[in-house]
């Protein structure tokens, strides 16, 4: 195995240009995930990476070279120095991997994000929204891009067991959601416990600083509000209280009910 030892080698300058460009990301519908957790949760979702790259200590760490020999290709052994150029971590474990940004179907509510640009939010949020059962996690362009390492890192592996997309008018896309649209806002909606979370929803959740856009806020059929004792919540967790929520809802509403006299 041939070890790439300069960071201006061809191969490794387009591998970080892919960590750090969106533009490059969009344009070839490719990423770069980075550590093996991402790598065990991809694989665990039969989705194959289309290289592998290494470091030699990174491959001496039994999880490591497990994950590798799953994957079934040879790795890209790189120097320390040539993996520092593509790490996006203080301390790079030694493995990353490039892969086609998959298109995952699943049923469950959608998710839609409009401004959200903390990147450690939306990796959250798309983190919670798998966990929970939604279907996908729609964004708009504005919100920091789904498949940058640092939102890939928050996210946890929740990106390959949904469907995540960022497009460019989030309206549009409302406008042709088959099912209700549900909007949170900080004062004046339905207290959330107390809201019918019944059918296919769709949450909307907007930007940290101003919340949903009057536009996209009128697109809503129903506005939820969740009592606190503060400001506001964070627009993650409020987000991960809402998609509980919801599915407690679904989970009550399947249950079948007990006949009287038995517990």
């Amino acid at each position: 195995m041939s070890v790439p030892r300069s960071r201006g080698n061809p191969q490794v300058k387009r591998w970080a240009k892919l960590a750090r460009d969106s533009r490059l990301r969009r344009a070839e519908g490719r990423a770069l995930i980075e550590g093996p957790h991402l790598l065990a949760v991809l694989l665990a979702r039969k989705l194959r990476p289309a290289a592998i790259l290494a470091t030699e200590a990174g491959l001496k760490d039994a999880e490591i070279a497990s994950l590798v020999k799953e994957s079934g290709l040879e790795p890209v052994v790189l120097s320390e120095g040539a993996f520092n150029a593509i790490a996006d971590t203080e301390t790079p474990q030694g493995l990353a991997a490039e892969i086609a940004i998959p298109t995952v179907r699943r049923d469950g509510p959608w998710v839609f994000l409009e401004g959200v640009q903390d990147a450690g939010n939306v990796g959250a949020i798309v983190r919670s929204a798998a966990a929970f059962g939604a279907g996908a996690v729609i964004l708009d362009r504005p919100c920091a891009d789904p498949w940058s390492p640092k939102v890939l890192r928050a996210g946890m592996g929740g990106h390959f067991l949904l469907q995540v997309l960022q497009v460019d008018t989030l309206p549009s896309t409302l406008e042709s959601y088959p099912g209700r649209l549900v909007c949170t806002v900080a004062h004046g909606g339905e207290p959330l416990r107390k809201a019918d979370l019944s059918g296919k929803l769709g949450w909307i959740f907007g930007s940290e600083a101003r919340g949903v856009s009057a536009e996209v806020a009128s697109l809503a059929h129903l506005k939820v509000t969740i009592p606190v004792q503060t400001e506001s919540l964070n627009v993650a967790a409020a987000a991960a209280v809402c998609l509980y929520e919801a599915a407690a809802f679904s989970r009550a509403s399947a249950a079948p009910s007990t006949p009287a006299g038995r517990s």
